[in-house]
């Protein structure tokens, strides 16, 4: 393991390898978690990250780290020092958040999982790059310049690597998959609302083969829904 993978973050980057996509999903009925994970690895897309936007997010972790192996299952919208702990007690490999407090960062520091933290300026970057951490979400991506923001930061911090999440989209994945420095990108798309209160797996599934086709390497792994 490089210098860069390490502390806070060891581990992490081998974590979000796999993912093309990761599938941002806001679950309000636990109960629910297992056919949707086993529809997004099915498609190609085993990195997940059920955010702490509601009661039922950490339950659906617990769920699918028990019964989806081939599901790389991490939290988002972590805010805390307890929101990463109780992530790690559910089950979660990786948590994911949309800044980076001082307290979260050395809560990190301590964590048996690595943290994902947000950033949307060069400032933060290079805050969060001096206290171990070299692999960023970029949020709201879209919002704060996007491809061109990303571009621009490629040149004076070379050594970081980004997942930019807001405003991602099928569209305009591809763009942000070409670049050196992002390592994947965040989307909701792959899993609509309307597919998730229909229990529309067949919809998920395509939806997460057509993310993982953005790379090339990204390939659907076999069809685990029959279980």
């Amino acid at each position: 393991m490089t210098s860069a993978e390490g502390g806070p973050q060891a581990g992490l980057r081998a974590l979000l390898r796999p993912a093309a996509v990761i599938p941002v999903l806001v679950v309000e009925d636990a109960e629910l978690a297992v056919a949707l994970a086993e529809a997004l690895v099915a498609g190609g897309l085993p990195v997940l990250e059920f955010t702490l936007r509601t009661p039922a997010a950490l339950q659906a972790v617990q769920r699918v780290a028990v019964h989806v192996p081939g599901a790389i299952v991490g939290t988002g919208t972590v805010r805390s020092p307890d929101d990463l702990l109780r992530s790690a007690d559910a089950g979660a490999v990786f948590a994911v958040s949309p800044g980076l407090s001082p307290r979260l960062a050395e809560a990190a520091e301590r964590s048996p999982i690595p943290l994902l933290p947000g950033v949307s300026t060069a400032s933060e970057a290079m805050s969060a790059a001096e206290r171990g951490f070299s692999t960023l979400k970029l949020f709201p991506a879209v919002p704060v310049g996007g491809v061109a923001l990303l571009r621009a930061l490629g040149g004076p911090l070379p050594e970081l690597r980004f997942c930019p999440t807001g405003g991602v989209s099928l569209k305009n994945a591809p763009e942000f998959l070409a670049l050196p420095n992002v390592i994947c990108v965040g989307g909701s798309w792959v899993a609509p609302a309307e597919a998730l209160a229909a229990g529309d797996w067949t919809t998920v599934r395509a939806l997460a083969a057509e993310a993982a086709a953005l790379r090339p390497d990204s390939q659907p792994l076999p069809d685990c829904s029959a279980r």
